[in-house]
């Protein structure tokens, strides 16, 4: 299987041209996936069939859930499509599980694409979008108390078309227990598709610093719609203005924030790490046929 590594801000990916192939994706992507067995990646990102113009891209994570969104993932994906030649103009349509999302990618003075800007949707707000089981509350969900990983956490409740929960704090986020909170608050019973969690710290008006517990692959360097949900939670609260650099781990990435009912915007690096060819020496390729996938 040929395949390309990319990655967005330290956010990694197996992208693979999967047109032509119909295999389980949710069994082969945890082996794809692993650091140690496997290729090493944040997830598996395919370009798929379309009955439409405009490319077709799904993404599963390292367990072998697949994600209804992914800004890092989509950017990588921008990328792929250029430099393979499926697509033509720098500015086009994608359609993702979350909805049709609209790109533009840039390039530096070589002429190869560096970075893209990407729409994330409209964020939403109510219990029954994120979705959190919070019989006869209304969104927007702003302060929750919940207690995951044995400490009170105060969190604030985001879709960009897939869960988040983000909580602010004073201190720096380095110091912040996420590998003991991020998978209790992941597997939380409030929340019955798991949740992506983050936790921030405002900088300015225009800067938050953050780390994220990514649902389905843990902690990561950085989180596309992890920013966006930080972004959108912190301009429900008053921190920030509608330009806001959210920085990570392994980079920053901007968001826009809409005027209404507009959608978030990011934007952010994408860079090739390397191309390969990849087999399973531990399974028949039968063993991934698609009658495997639920």
């Amino acid at each position: 299987m040929k395949f390309t590594k990319y990655h967005g801000a330290g956010n990694d990916f197996v992208v693979v041209d999967a047109r032509a192939s119909e295999l389980a994706w949710g069994l082969l992507a945890p082996r794809l996936c692993d650091r140690h067995f496997g290729v090493g990646a944040d997830g598996a990102i395919l370009v798929t069939p379309t009955t439409g113009s405009a490319p077709k891209m799904r993404m599963f994570n390292p367990d072998g859930s697949e994600a209804e969104a992914c800004g890092n993932g989509l950017r990588c994906f921008v990328k792929f499509v250029l430099d393979h030649g499926l697509v033509s103009a720098d500015e086009f349509d994608v359609e993702t599980l979350a909805g049709t999302r609209h790109a533009t990618a840039f390039r530096d003075e070589h002429g190869n694409v560096n970075a893209a800007e990407v729409s994330m949707g409209v964020p939403r707000f109510e219990p029954t979008e994120i979705p959190a089981q919070l019989p006869g509350r209304k969104g927007p969900i702003l302060g929750l108390a919940v207690s995951a990983g044995g400490r009170p956490v105060s969190v604030n409740l985001v879709s960009m078309g897939n869960p988040h929960a983000a909580t602010f704090i004073t201190d720096d986020v380095a110091d912040y227990p996420l590998g003991t909170v991020g998978p209790a608050m992941e597997t939380h019973d409030i929340f019955p598709a798991r949740i992506n969690f983050e936790v921030a710290r405002v900088l300015g008006r225009r800067d938050i610093e953050a780390r994220v517990w990514e649902r389905g692959a843990g902690e990561t360097l950085a989180c596309g719609s992890g920013a966006c949900a930080i972004a959108v939670a912190a301009r429900l609260l008053g921190y920030c203005d509608r330009e806001v650099n959210v920085h990570l781990p392994g980079g920053v990435l901007a968001v826009t924030l809409p005027e209404g009912d507009e959608e978030v915007l990011l934007r952010g690096p994408v860079e090739q790490v390397f191309v390969g060819d990849w087999s399973d020496p531990h399974q028949r390729s039968s063993d991934y046929a698609v009658r495997e996938e639920a």
